[in-house]
C-alpha cells in the first residue's frame, strides 16, 4: 500500500515553524511513520540537502499535487512548476489531531483557463474520509477516473463555445515582436536555472569600498568649472544655506544690537539668533523695576510672572513631555526648593506652587520667622492649597538626591543672612545632596554665592553673573518698551516667540 504513493509529488505543511516542504515521494515507513522527499523544496527554495524526512506528529497539513501513471519512469517535473498550475492531478488531505482525515480540495487543470459558466461547470463536493481511505489505491483512482470525465466535459464545451462564438472573426495579433522573438525574450528573463543562484551574501560593505566619493565630486567640480556650468561667483564659492525659520529675500540688514543702556558693562551675551542683550548693574534693574511698578506692573504681578517663567524652565530641565507623562507615574520628579523670607524667597514660593500643580513632588524649605513680609504670606497661603510639602527643619529634607534643587536663598540687599546658622545648613545640604542647581535672580558678587548653580534665570536684563552662576537664561516679566524707555535703555525684545531664552557669553 506504502508503495503506491512513491514517486508522487506532495506539498507538506509543518506549521509555522517549520514550513512548507515540496518534493518527490522517496520512501513511506509505515512502521516508524515517517515519509521521505526527494529533490526537496523549502518554502519555494531549493533545498541544499538531496532528500529530508518527516515524521507523522510533524506534519499538519499534506497536498498531493501529482500521481504518476502506471508505468511511467520520466520524472514529472519540479513540485514548484506543478504548485504554479502546470498539467497534473492534485488533491489536498488534511490530517486532524484525532487521526482523521478529510479531502478538501481537488483541482486540475490540462488546458489554458477558459471562462466557463458556473451552470455548466462541475464542482466537488467535500468528502470525509480516514486515512486508510485516503492512502488506499482504489480510492483515488475512483478519484481519478472521475476528475477525466470532468475534464473532457469541460473540453467539450470550451470547443462549442469557440466555435459557436463568433466564426468568422479573425483572431487580434499583437503588434510588435513575433512568438518566437518573445519567446527568446522570456527564456532571456526567467530562462535561468535555480541551481545558478549563488549561495553566498552579496558582500555591500566590499562593494561600497570600492567607491571613491571624493574623487567622484572631485570630477564633478572639475567638469563644472570646465564646462562653466557654475555661472555665480567663484568655483570655490559655495550658495547660502537658510534654516526654515529665515527668510531668504532680506529687505534690510540685520541689526543684531537693539538694546543699548545707557551705562556700558563689561559683560555681554547674546541669544541663539544672534542678538546681542548687554548686562546692566543691579542699581539700574531696581530703578527699571521702580519705575515699572509705578506704572501698575506690581508686586504680584511680577512675582507670578517670574514663577510661571521659572516652573516652565524647571519642567523642561526635569525632562518635559519624555518625564511628565500620565504613563510614567512611576517617575514623578521630586523638586527641593530653598527660600528666605524676602521677595527672592517669594518668587521661589510661586514657582513651587506651579510646579505642584503640574503633578511635580515639590518639598519647600522655608525657616520659621516671627514676622515676615506680605508677598511671602501671600505666597505661602497659595502654596498650602496644593499637594506640595513645607519643612521648615533641613531634618525634613531628603537624604536621597533629588531631581532638582531651586536656590532662592539669597538676596541682594539682605547679606547678614548668610551668617544665619539654618542658611550654612542649607547650603551644606545642597553642595552634599549632589543635585543640580537651578537660581532664581541670584546676585552678581561671586562672593555671595554660597551655592554653585547649573543654571540661572535672570529677570528682565540680565546682571553681570560670573562663572559660578552656571548658564544664564533670560526671562520676560512683562515690562513695557515705554518703560525701558523711560530709564533711559533703547530696548527692542530679543524673545521673539518664547518667554525663556539662553543667552551665550560673548
Amino acid at each position: 500500500m506504502a508503495s503506491d504513493w512513491l514517486g508522487s509529488i506532495v506539498s507538506i505543511n509543518c506549521g509555522d515553524s517549520l514550513g512548507v516542504y515540496q518534493g518527490r515521494v522517496s520512501a513511506v515507513d509505515q512502521v516508524s511513520q515517517t515519509i521521505s522527499l526527494t529533490r526537496p523544496f523549502h518554502n519555494g527554495v531549493k533545498c541544499l540537502v538531496p532528500e529530508v524526512t518527516f515524521r507523522a506528529g510533524d506534519i499538519t497539513e499534506l497536498k498531493i499535487l501529482e500521481i504518476p501513471a502506471s508505468g511511467d519512469s520520466q520524472p514529472c517535473g519540479d513540485p514548484q512548476q506543478t504548485e504554479l498550475g502546470l498539467p497534473g492531478i492534485g488533491c489536498q488531505v488534511g490530517i486532524n489531531q484525532n487521526g482523521t482525515g478529510r479531502l478538501l480540495k481537488k483541482s486540475t487543470s490540462s488546458s489554458a483557463p477558459q471562462n466557463i459558466p458556473k451552470r455548466a461547470e462541475m464542482k466537488t463536493q467535500d468528502v470525509a474520509i480516514s486515512p486508510q481511505q485516503a492512502c488506499s489505491k482504489s480510492y483515488v483512482d475512483r478519484h481519478m477516473e472521475s476528475l477525466n470525465q470532468s475534464r473532457s466535459f469541460r473540453r467539450r464545451h470550451n470547443s462549442w463555445s469557440s466555435s459557436s462564438r463568433h466564426p468568422n472573426q479573425a483572431t487580434p495579433k499583437k503588434s510588435g515582436l513575433k512568438n518566437g522573438q518573445m519567446k527568446n525574450k522570456d527564456d532571456e528573463c526567467f530562462g535561468d536555472d535555480i541551481e545558478e543562484i549563488p549561495d553566498t551574501d552579496f558582500d555591500f560593505e566590499g562593494n561600497l569600498a570600492l567607491f571613491d566619493k571624493a574623487a567622484v565630486f572631485e570630477e564633478i567640480d572639475t567638469y563644472e568649472r570646465r564646462s562653466g556650468t557654475r555661472s555665480r561667483g567663484t568655483p570655490n564659492e559655495r550658495p547660502a544655506r537658510y534654516r526654515h525659520d529665515e527668510n531668504i529675500l532680506e529687505s534690510e540688514p540685520i541689526v543684531y544690537r537693539r538694546i543699548m543702556v545707557p551705562q556700558n558693562t563689561n559683560k555681554e551675551f547674546c541669544t541663539d539668533s544672534g542678538l546681542v542683550v548687554p548686562s546692566v548693574s543691579y542699581e539700574l534693574h531696581k530703578k527699571l523695576v521702580s519705575v515699572a511698578e509705578k506704572h501698575g506692573l506690581t508686586l504680584e504681578r511680577r512675582l507670578e510672572m517670574t514663577g510661571v517663567c521659572a516652573s516652565q524652565m524647571a519642567l523642561t530641565l526635569l525632562g518635559g513631555p519624555n518625564r511628565l507623562n500620565p504613563k510614567n507615574v512611576h517617575q514623578r520628579p521630586t523638586v527641593a526648593l530653598l527660600c528666605g523670607p524676602h521677595v527672592k524667597g517669594a518668587q521661589g514660593i510661586s514657582c513651587g506652587r506651579h510646579l505642584a500643580n503640574h503633578d511635580v513632588h515639590v518639598i519647600l524649605f522655608l525657616p520659621n520667622f516671627v514676622k515676615m513680609l506680605e508677598s511671602v504670606t501671600n505666597e505661602l497661603s497659595l502654596f498650602s492649597k496644593t499637594q506640595g510639602q513645607q519643612v521648615s527643619s533641613l531634618k525634613d529634607l531628603p537624604t536621597s538626591p533629588v531631581d532638582l534643587v531651586i536656590n532662592c536663598l539669597d538676596c541682594h540687599e539682605n547679606a547678614f543672612l548668610r551668617d544665619q546658622p539654618w542658611y550654612k545648613a542649607a547650603v551644606d545640604w545642597a553642595n552634599q545632596n549632589r543635585a543640580p542647581v537651578l537660581s532664581i535672580d541670584p546676585p552678581m558678587c561671586e562672593a555671595e554665592l554660597g551655592i554653585d548653580a547649573k543654571w540661572s534665570l535672570a529677570l528682565g536684563l540680565p546682571l553681570p553673573l560670573g562663572e559660578r552662576a552656571g548658564r544664564v537664561y533670560l526671562c520676560d516679566i512683562g515690562i513695557p518698551q515705554q518703560v525701558f524707555q523711560e530709564v533711559g535703555i533703547d530696548y527692542r525684545s530679543p524673545f521673539g516667540c518664547k518667554f525663556v531664552i539662553p543667552l551665550h557669553s560673548t
